[in-house]
C-alpha cells in the first residue's frame, strides 16, 4: 500500500494501542508533536522510536521549534529562545545560523528530524501579533538572508527545514489559528516583496502553505486550497519542494476536515497536516488525503533523501559564540 499523504499528531505524551493501530493501517508520511507529547527528553526519545516502529520505517518526526512564543520544548530540559526578530536583529545571518544548528542537535538528540521553520514572512506595521515577533524582519533582503542562515544551520544538524508560510502571511491583520485573512495588496506590491522572498529561497526541501487569501489572484479560496495559487507557488515562486498544508484544523479552514484535507489535494498541496491527534479526525483526514502519488510521491522521497547525519560541529563552541553575539547586542539567549 502506498504511504498516505497526510502528517499526523498524537494525543499524548506515549503512544496508545489504538494510535499504533491506526498509524500501522493509515501509513502516514509523518508525524508532528506538540507539547502535550512533551515531558523530558527520554520520553520524547522513546516516543519518536515508537512512532516510527509502528510504521516500520524511519518516517520523518516533525515539531514547531521556531523559538520565542512558539517552541514546543522549553526548558528546564532544553533552551529558551528569543523571538527570532529580536535574535536576527541582534545577531545577524550568523546568530541565525547558530541558533539552527544548535537547535538542530538537540532536536535531533531526541529523534526528532524536521523543524518547521523558517519563516519567510515578512514582518510590517500591520502583521497580527500572533506572527510579528516570529518573522525574521520587517524587510525583504533581511528575512531572506536570516532565513537562509537559519535553514542551512537546521540541514547541517540533519535536520529538515520547512519554509513556511507560502506565499507570505505577513500582510494578514487577523490570525488564521481562529478567521480567515483577507490579503487586497496589489499582484505587482506581493509580486516584489513577499512572494520574492519565498521566491530566494525556493530551493528548500519543504514548505508549508498559508491559510490567506490572496485577493489579486483568487478572492474565493485560501491559498491551501487554492489552485491558482499552488500554481503560482510551482511556477512563478519556483518552488518545486514538497508542500505541505499548515494545520488543518485552524478556523481560517471551512467545512469538514475531509472536506479541508480533499480542496488542499486538489488544489496540488502533496501532504495534508492534522495535528490536534483526534482519532475520528484523523481517520476522516487519511480516507480524503489518499496516498502519496506522482509528483508528490517523487518531491517526498525528494525530500527525505535531504535529511543527512549532523557535520561533525562543536556545539557547545557554537552556543558560546551565540551568547557572546547576543551579549555584545545587549540581548540574552
Amino acid at each position: 500500500m502506498a504511504t498516505g499523504a497526510t502528517i499526523f499528531g498524537c494525543s499524548g505524551p506515549r503512544l496508545t494501542q489504538d494510535e499504533a493501530a491506526f498509524f500501522r493501517q493509515a501509513d502516514p508520511w509523518g508525524f508532528i508533536l506538540f507539547a502535550r507529547n512533551v515531558e523530558d527528553a527520554g520520553q520524547v526519545a522513546a516516543l519518536t522510536a515508537d512512532l516510527r516502529a509502528s510504521l516500520g520505517r524511519d518516517a520523518p518526526v516533525l515539531v514547531d521549534q521556531e523559538g520565542g512564543r512558539v517552541q514546543r520544548l522549553r526548558p528546564p530540559v532544553w533552551r529558551d529562545w528569543p523571538p527570532a526578530l529580536t535574535q536576527a536583529a541582534a545577531t545577524g545571518p550568523r546568530g541565525m545560523y547558530l541558533r539552527g544548528r544548535i537547535m538542530a542537535a538537540e532536536l535531533r538528540a531526541i529523534g526528532i528530524d524536521v523543524n518547521c521553520a523558517p519563516l519567510a514572512d515578512i514582518a510590517g506595521p500591520r502583521t497580527h501579533p500572533f506572527l510579528h515577533n516570529r518573522c525574521y524582519g520587517t524587510d525583504m533582503a533581511m528575512v531572506v538572508a536570516a532565513a537562509r542562515a537559519m535553514a542551512n544551520g537546521l540541514l547541517a544538524g540533519g535536520v529538515l527545514p520547512v519554509l513556511k508560510h507560502i506565499p507570505g502571511h505577513g500582510r494578514a491583520q487577523v490570525d488564521s489559528h481562529i478567521h480567515l485573512p483577507r490579503v487586497n495588496a496589489s499582484a505587482a506590491d506581493l509580486r516584489a516583496e513577499d512572494f520574492a522572498a519565498f521566491a530566494a529561497l525556493a530551493d528548500l526541501p519543504m514548505g508549508m502553505t498559508a491559510h490567506i487569501v490572496f485577493e489579486a489572484f483568487d478572492a474565493a479560496c485560501p491559498a491551501t486550497q487554492s489552485p491558482a495559487m499552488l500554481d503560482l507557488i510551482r511556477d512563478e515562486i519556483g518552488f518545486d519542494g514538497l508542500i505541505m498544508t499548515d494545520d488543518l484544523s485552524m478556523q481560517a479552514l471551512a467545512g469538514s476536515m475531509a472536506d479541508r484535507a480533499c480542496a488542499s489535494r486538489a488544489a496540488g498541496c502533496d501532504v495534508i497536516l492534522h495535528c490536534n491527534g483526534a482519532m475520528d479526525e484523523m481517520q476522516a483526514v487519511a480516507a480524503a488525503a489518499g496516498a502519496l502519488d506522482g509528483q508528490a510521491a517523487i518531491r517526498a522521497a525528494a525530500a527525505l533523501d535531504a535529511r543527512h547525519a549532523p557535520d561533525g560541529a562543536d556545539v557547545p563552541a557554537l552556543a558560546d559564540e551565540l551568547a557572546g553575539l547576543m551579549a555584545g547586542a545587549g540581548a540574552d539567549v
